[in-house]
């Protein structure tokens, strides 16, 4: 009986997977609450169904984006984006069109803030509480706003991580910016910490809310994500970590911190940083579409019902050691069409409020292209794939007989004869989604013709 009552639970995971990853997320990085309330119904008609949105919590009023990542306190939402009271207007209007919300945690640490101050939120916050009770009260969460949430004992020693690869380090000590910088308070695995942050997640549930971003994952111990993520707490949620690493099996960073995640968290999903660092590899110059075939074979992405896939994160241009990551912009609009059109992964798409780099990520999720891409997705679910062609340049596959994805990454044409016999419909019009022209397959080799630096996708009519 034990074991089929594993196997019934093991298919029910199965399924539970497979619902998450036909979605596509929008990462609406730095949005006001109320921005994402407005365009709930344009999120959801452009394809989107889910949204990531700015953490949940008490921060300093600068509006800086890395200032929602220092919270003050748990136990209210209030910042330069929102507060409780919009947070629930949009997780009305999104529910109202059938998006997911799903919110950023930050759980690792509390705010660099006060001269390094160990007292959360600190005395003034708490007379701000007492003198503006009535506002306060409609911000607050959970617990006795009368009382701090966190003193000195709720924190490792104040210590900077030095070496990234040593996981006592990075699991201990603080996240610090150089130069003198104290670091971000670390907190500790402790009873009456892990209590709070259960708390925190009880009332967000409350409110309506389907999945979990874990910031800064790696840098949390197992006992603390043990005690805080529980069945009973999590339930059916979506839940995906951001554990940074730079490539695949075979690195220090994916075997020390992303391997044992996955191995200990069955159930939980992370970016597929194996895969964004294969992407930028294989249309950097000099790289090769092949690598693009079956990375997952090599231990250079994740297996699909496990993946958050992405080509651009918050942290790729708005961190400097990560800019390395940042496409030329086709090849950033030819790796989302790998990333949209293949199977399997949950694609999330990065698209800002802060208008840095010249605005280029300002709005992408309206992006015509990309749309497309997205209608492809969600049309082609379910739907089994198999490359067809590839070489340095470029690859080809289908997904079953109904659609096709070709990617170019060279300056000039690629052509791929292809057998069709099983493969696809005959004479029927395959509409390509990016320009509207027609392929019509009646014989049984067909050329298929990869205009430069370029992606086509086509769907069968």
């Amino acid at each position: 009986m034990k074991h089929i009552f594993y196997v019934v639970c093991f298919l029910l995971l199965g399924t539970w997977n497979s619902m998450a990853r036909a979605e596509v997320v929008l990462h609406a990085f730095d949005w006001p609450y109320t921005r994402v309330a407005q365009q709930a119904a344009e999120i959801a008609s452009l394809g989107y169904k889910a949204v990531l949105v700015v953490p949940p919590l008490k921060s300093g009023p600068d509006c800086a984006w890395y200032i929602r990542y220092q919270p003050q306190d748990l136990r209210t939402i209030d910042h330069c984006r929102g507060n409780n009271a919009s947070f629930k207007t949009m997780v009305s209007a999104l529910k109202a069109v059938q998006v997911k919300v799903y919110a950023d945690l930050v759980l690792n640490h509390m705010a660099n803030e006060r001269n390094g101050a160990l007292d959360f939120p600190g005395a003034a916050a708490l007379s701000d509480y007492r003198t503006r009770a009535s506002y306060w009260s409609l911000q607050r969460l959970f617990g006795d706003l009368r009382f701090g949430i966190f003193g000195a004992n709720d924190f490792h020693e104040a210590r900077c991580i030095s070496n990234y690869n040593d996981v006592w380090q990075v699991q201990n000590w603080r996240l610090c910016g150089g130069a003198g910088d104290r670091g971000l308070p670390d907190l500790r695995d402790s009873s009456w910490v892990i209590q709070q942050q259960r708390e925190y997640l009880r009332a967000l549930n409350a409110l309506g809310v389907d999945g979990y971003r874990i910031d800064a994952a790696k840098h949390m111990k197992p006992a603390q994500l043990n005690g805080v993520f529980t069945s009973d707490i999590v339930g059916s949620r979506y839940v995906f970590a951001e554990i940074i690493t730079g490539g695949g099996a075979g690195t220090s960073e994916y075997d020390s911190f992303l391997a044992p995640f996955l191995r200990d968290y069955p159930r939980f999903a992370a970016y597929d940083f194996p895969l964004l660092n294969t992407l930028k590899r294989s249309f950097d110059f000099g790289g090769s579409m092949s690598n693009l075939v079956n990375p997952l074979a090599f231990g250079q992405a994740l297996n699909s019902f496990r993946a958050l896939t992405v080509v651009t994160t918050h942290d790729i241009p708005n961190n400097s050691g990560f800019r390395y990551l940042i496409f030329d912009p086709t090849d950033e609009k030819l790796a989302y069409a790998y990333v949209l059109g293949r199977d399997g992964g949950t694609p999330m798409l990065y698209s800002d409020f802060t208008r840095g780099d010249n605005s280029r990520w300002f709005d992408a999720h309206k992006n015509a292209d990309l749309v497309k891409m997205v209608r492809f997705h969600n049309r082609m679910q379910g739907l089994g794939q198999e490359m067809l062609a590839w070489n340095d340049c470029a690859i080809l596959f289908r997904r079953a007989q109904d659609g096709i994805v070709g990617i170019n990454k060279c300056g000039s044409e690629v052509v791929f004869n292809v057998n069709t016999n099983q493969r696809f419909f005959w004479f029927r019009n395959y509409r390509e989604q990016l320009t509207q022209s027609v392929l019509r397959i009646s014989t049984a080799n067909h050329t298929f013709r990869l205009a430069p630096r370029a992606a086509a996708i086509w769907v069968i009519e």
